[in-house]
């Protein structure tokens, strides 16, 4: 007998309300669907081509049996979820993904779970798309259909406006521009400015833009919390974003942004390049300084819930650890100074001894494949 009996009762009929639904689900659902679905991607991949990664892919997901994806090594409790009778539907998909440890307890999913029922659905819906389950039982309902994008047609008695050559789309080409290989061509202002983005000290680079720590806090609970906490304490090992404060002389120092970081442009920058995980370069100049508003908020830099960050007052935010970062003096050292070779080699008198070791700082999950791994792998 299953051990979810009141999935499976209320699955079947799950499954029926979906598929007879999917053809109700409007565009916009789906596509809301998707844009949620940016916050699982960290661990996930779905559609053409997807794989298994921190977790494993998503296709053929409705009406699939738990823990049964080919090559990816799940937890003791999803595979015995599986064997146990817990299918993947509308009813079971949406208990999982609203509390992933209620309904599975002892599962390695990190993910603390969607809030909001409008997002489960549409999570739901958009996952539908990818599974042929969910097509082949809604095949009586008739498909809508991408219309072709047609021609626009001239004027009668008017021809055709001729195609733009393909030179003037693309940058003019300068055979042999190299100064050394008489390669390739000079980059264009556009190209430049698509790399250019990094962000000094003194707020030399930060592009136009604003955003409040209220703002920060919806996107931080949208596309961070899943991985850094919903405070920034972090989940399982992913890094720490706020607190340790007082912890530097430690032999086990929290180094956070409130506690370490020297300037507040390295969070600018490296939000903006690199995160959210699995999806860089999604957010807007706006939403990046809302976030780092939201992780100074985090740290207690600033209290204000209606604090907005902008390009005019960024450089004024001074961390606290700024002062205890110095300039690289190394040209001061009598090596370097007197202008001589350092020594390398036989430079201190008897046996070379170990006077200390440094500690192995594994900042990214993996998943270990037994019930013990850290909270990173995720099912």
């Amino acid at each position: 007998m299953s051990r979810f009996p009141e999935l499976l009762l209320g699955g079947l009929g799950g499954i029926a309300a979906l598929l007879l639904a999917s053809s109700s689900v409007s565009a916009a659902d789906v596509a809301a669907g998707e844009k949620a679905f940016g916050r699982c991607k960290a661990c996930h991949a779905v559609g053409e081509g997807a794989s298994n990664r921190v977790g494993p892919h998503l296709n053929e997901l409705i009406g699939r049996e738990a823990g049964t994806v080919d090559g990816y090594s799940y937890s003791a409790a999803m595979t015995q979820a599986g064997e146990g009778g817990l299918v993947w539907d509308e009813a079971s998909l949406k208990g999982f993904l609203a509390n992933p440890k209620g309904l599975v307890k002892g599962t390695k999913m990190a993910f603390a779970g969607l809030k909001k029922d409008q997002d489960l659905e549409n999570v739901i819906a958009y996952l539908a798309t990818f599974s042929a389950e969910a097509e082949k039982k809604a095949d009586g309902e008739p498909k809508q259909e991408e219309p072709e994008k047609k021609a626009k047609a001239a004027p009668a008695g008017q021809a055709p406006e001729p195609a733009a050559p393909a030179s003037a789309a693309s940058p003019a080409q300068e055979p042999g521009a190299g100064a050394h290989f008489k390669l390739g061509r000079e980059a264009t202002e556009a190209e430049v400015a698509a790399w250019d983005i990094d962000v000094r000290p003194d707020g030399l680079g930060l592009p136009e833009g604003r955003g409040t720590v209220a703002q920060g806090h919806d996107l931080y609970d949208e596309n961070c919390a899943s991985c850094h906490g919903d405070f920034g304490e972090a989940i399982g090992r992913w890094p720490v974003l706020a607190g340790g404060q007082g912890t530097l002389t430690d032999e086990r120092p929290e180094k956070t942004v409130g506690s370490y970081w020297p300037y507040l442009s390295t969070v600018y920058d490296y939000v903006r390049r690199a995160m959210p995980f699995g999806n860089a370069r999604s957010l807007s100049d706006d939403d990046v300084y809302a976030l780092t508003a939201y992780i100074l908020y985090l740290n207690d830099v600033v209290d204000d819930e209606d604090f907005e960050l902008s390009k005019d007052n960024f450089a004024s935010i001074k961390l606290s650890n700024e002062d205890n970062f110095i300039d690289d003096d190394r040209d001061s050292e009598p090596h370097y100074a007197r202008d001589i070779e350092p020594c390398m080699t036989d430079c201190i008198p008897g046996k070379a001894e170990i006077k200390m070791h440094a500690a192995v700082l594994d900042v990214t999950p993996e998943n270990a494949g037994d019930d013990d791994a850290p909270a990173g792998g995720i099912d």
